[in-house]
């Protein structure tokens, strides 16, 4: 890199972080400066600025926080106290923002749950959060009923935010019943930025929901550190399709909007066919993304509206390499701010400058203030390696290994951990580097280069050993989907009997034109031979969860066995060096050694 672009990429980074301190100059553990008093002074400062498009409809500063007024009055008439839990059950809309702000306001917590639940699980989340009450949406009215009876010890009481939930009370009309008295403060008097403002949960791709502990100070870390990285001004226009109950959608795209005064574009859901028309139409300035999002709009037929629009910047975490360029060029996007962190964890960061592939970036500079390190990790045992003195080995630069975070009592570097004690303990890595340090176990493997840019390689429990190797799920998906005709690549490893470690699978989504028999030769040309995926299935689609992220639980199960599924199997035939149907016969010779895989 030239003089001239180190200094650039330093003024760029060094400016977002001013701008992000200069931010969070008020927020403190112990203040209790917390969002609800940034609502109400932009409330007071531009009644009349748009908060929220929604459909046709608009809602403004004023009514925000005069409709949280209103959800703050019902819920202490409703006996809930400083403390109390109330579910929030309810797809995207300026309603679902409206309500969490009147429960802070009357010192209570919301828990978001998942929308996308059904049956246990949405009990489970309900259940460990203790919720005194749910407010429903008409649209899960039939979904929660059926959960409720496994909910417990016994269900909470129900509102229906609609009014239209048959054999629930009406909270829209309880909520026109009251007067437009603003809350009372002493009704959230002692709460400072340490207490939990709400329950956010993590997403399911592995066995039930964690509910995690999320503070007002970390919310309005969050919510800072995007303002800041992004240089969101009142004027911007942020087009959020992402599920509000969620920390992506319902605090870093809803707190560019609240902090700055600029207004948040709500889609109840995401519309691909719709997604450009709805930013030429609301003349949106920013989006935010999940990476899967960015394959779906590649993938979407060519529409007007592609590069006519006035996106200046987007966010977002999970834009693969592969298509990063492909995607800034097809539709125009001036700058991408991809950004790495996790809803319960206390590492965080963002590729201010947009360095393609890199999720974010600590300059060596900055290594005291940000403590975020990458050590050595054993696949097989899925630890991290210590050395003869006992203690962690920091990752060279360009070295894999597991992301961790120094937890502390700084603002910023706190673990609030989830709801049940055993769940947080797991997330903890004590005696790393010193006697007695704490730290937080992200669960991914990264690898940092000498500028001090992370780049995320896997999930611990996605990347498997065979033939001796470490496999990256994620390389190998980045290999296939780059070959014609696959729309989703979906990489994991399976067990084969009298086999070490797990041969690579991959389930793929295809298109007209996919050529499996010139698969294997294009994968050679990529990948090391143990790389390379020995079987591969094709999906009509692959199941995601509500924030995108794709499952594999089911699939890792399922494996290559020919009676647990009926769709299109193929294996690598080393006589042949093509993928070929996998037979009866062929599995039969795989399972009892006779094959070679």
């Amino acid at each position: 890199m030239s003089l001239a672009g180190a200094l650039t990429r330093e003024s760029t980074y060094i400016s977002a972080i001013v701008r992000t301190l200069i931010g969070l100059r008020d927020v403190k553990p112990n203040s209790p400066h917390t969002i609800v008093d940034v609502v109400e002074a932009q409330a007071r400062a531009t009644p009349d600025a748009v908060a929220f498009y929604f459909l046709d409809r608009t809602m403004t500063y004023a009514q925000l926080d005069a409709g949280a007024n209103r959800v703050a009055h019902w819920a202490k008439a409703s006996g809930v106290a400083r403390g109390d839990v109330v579910a929030l059950l309810m797809e995207n809309r300026p309603e679902y923002v409206m309500t969490w702000l009147g429960l802070l306001k009357a010192g209570a917590v919301a828990a978001l749950i998942n929308t996308n639940l059904r049956g246990l699980p949405l009990a489970h989340s309900i259940s460990i959060a203790n919720a005194r009450l749910a407010i429903v949406g008409a649209e899960l009215a039939a979904t929660y009923a059926e959960a409720a009876q496994q909910i417990e010890p016994a269900p909470p009481k129900a509102w229906c935010a609609d009014g239209s939930c048959a054999g629930l009370p009406d909270l829209g009309a309880a909520l026109a019943a009251e007067g437009g008295a603003a809350a009372d403060r002493a009704w959230r008097a002692g709460i400072t930025g340490k207490d939990t403002a709400l329950y956010i949960y993590t997403s399911g791709t592995t066995g039930l929901p964690k509910a995690s502990n999320f503070t007002h100070l970390r919310m309005l870390f969050m919510m800072h550190g995007f303002v800041g990285g992004l240089n969101v001004k009142p004027s911007d226009r942020i087009y959020n399709v992402l599920p509000l109950y969620h920390s992506a959608g319902g605090v870093c795209a809803v707190g560019m909007g609240l902090l700055t005064g600029a207004s948040v574009i709500i889609k109840r859901k995401l519309s691909v066919h719709e997604f450009w028309d709805d930013v030429h139409r609301y003349d949106a300035t920013i989006f935010q993304y999940i990476g899967e999002l960015c394959r779906y709009l590649l993938n979407a037929p060519p529409s007007r509206f592609d590069r006519d629009h006035h996106i200046r910047v987007i966010t977002g975490n999970g834009l693969r390499p592969e298509i990063w360029k492909t995607f800034q060029e097809r539709f125009a996007i001036p700058k991408i701010v991809e950004f790495y962190g996790a809803t319960e964890g206390n590492v965080s960061m963002l590729n201010y400058d947009g360095t393609v592939g890199a999720i974010g970036r600590i300059p060596p500079y900055m290594r005291s203030v940000f403590t975020t390190r990458i050590v050595r990790f054993d696949v097989e045992t899925e630890m991290p390696v210590r050395g003869t003195d006992g203690f962690c080995i920091e990752c060279a630069d360009g070295e894999v290994g597991e992301c961790i975070g120094k937890i502390t009592d700084q603002a910023g570097k706190s673990f609030d951990g989830y709801t049940k004690a055993s769940d947080s303990q797991k997330k903890v890595l004590t005696d790393v580097f010193e006697k007695g340090d704490r730290w937080f176990r992200t669960g991914d493997l990264l690898k940092r280069d000498a500028q001090g840019y992370f780049y995320f390689v896997d999930r611990i429990g996605d990347t498997f050993r065979w033939k001796g190797e470490n496999v990256a799920t994620s390389e190998v998906s980045q290999a296939i989907s780059v070959y014609p005709g696959v729309k989703e690549a979906n990489v994991y490893g399976v067990k084969v009997p009298g086999q070490d470690g797990r041969a690579g699978m991959a389930a793929l989504v295809t298109a007209p034109g996919f050529d499996i028999d010139s698969l294997a030769p294009a994968l050679a040309a990529n990948l090391p031979t143990y790389a390379r995926p020995v079987f591969v299935r094709l999906l009509p689609e692959i199941e995601i969860t509500g924030t995108f992220k794709q499952r594999k639980v089911e699939l890792v199960k399922e494996g290559f066995d020919l009676a647990a599924f009926r769709d299109p199997i193929y294996w690598l035939d080393p006589a042949r060096g093509q993928y070929v149907p996998l037979t009866p016969a062929d599995h039969a010779a795989i399972v009892e050694g006779r094959a070679k895989v």
